[in-house]
């Protein structure tokens, strides 16, 4: 039995190090490291060298649930697939997550549960405070970083609109949105 590490955080001003300090304690033979947004699988190349690396009878073994998978179904997915192969689920600091033992599986799936339910009232959370502060007349959005000004002036002295984008280093179709406008 080959334990696998993955370990994720998701800036790059974030560090890896505690968790491949805890990979390491845990007899990780092999380590899959990225600095990526956890919130889809999709993207995640070392995740996906890692489901690949994985043969039957390894254990894949991570420090945080969250750090595989922040939503119900890339875990169930990402699970799936570990079964399939043949292979173990291990979550350090969720001890009780060991996909090779029977209560191990619950509770992976109760523990995904309410991770995906906090995600969720975070963000409605979230979305409450950004109302709240438009409302409030706080919260105005991004500043505006295109000059319309600029664009007609441009577009008036014969610019075409791949030129104009070219010139002022934004995207063509913010070009035709303010010419529109």
């Amino acid at each position: 039995m080959v334990h696998v590490g993955y370990a994720r955080v998701s800036s790059i001003g974030q560090s890896l190090e505690i968790q491949l300090e805890q990979l390491a304690k845990e007899g990780c033979e092999k380590v899959f490291a990225e600095k990526r947004s956890g919130r889809s699988a999709e993207g995640r190349q070392e995740l996906a060298h890692a489901l690949d690396y994985v043969r039957e009878g390894d254990v894949l073994v991570c420090t945080r649930l969250d750090r595989l998978a922040r939503s119900l179904t890339d875990l169930h997915q990402i699970v799936s697939r570990l079964n399939i192969k043949g292979v173990g689920l291990r979550v350090i600091q969720q001890g009780v997550i060991d996909t090779t033992r029977s209560e191990g599986r619950l509770m992976l799936n109760v523990l995904a549960s309410f991770a995906e339910f906090e995600a969720d009232i975070r963000k409605e959370r979230q979305m409450e405070g950004i109302k709240r502060a438009k409302d409030a007349g706080v919260y105005k959005g991004r500043p505006k970083s295109i000059d319309r000004s600029q664009i007609i002036a441009l577009k008036s002295e014969g610019v075409s609109p791949t030129a104009i984008s070219k010139r002022l280093k934004i995207a063509r179709a913010s070009v035709y949105r303010a010419l529109k406008a």
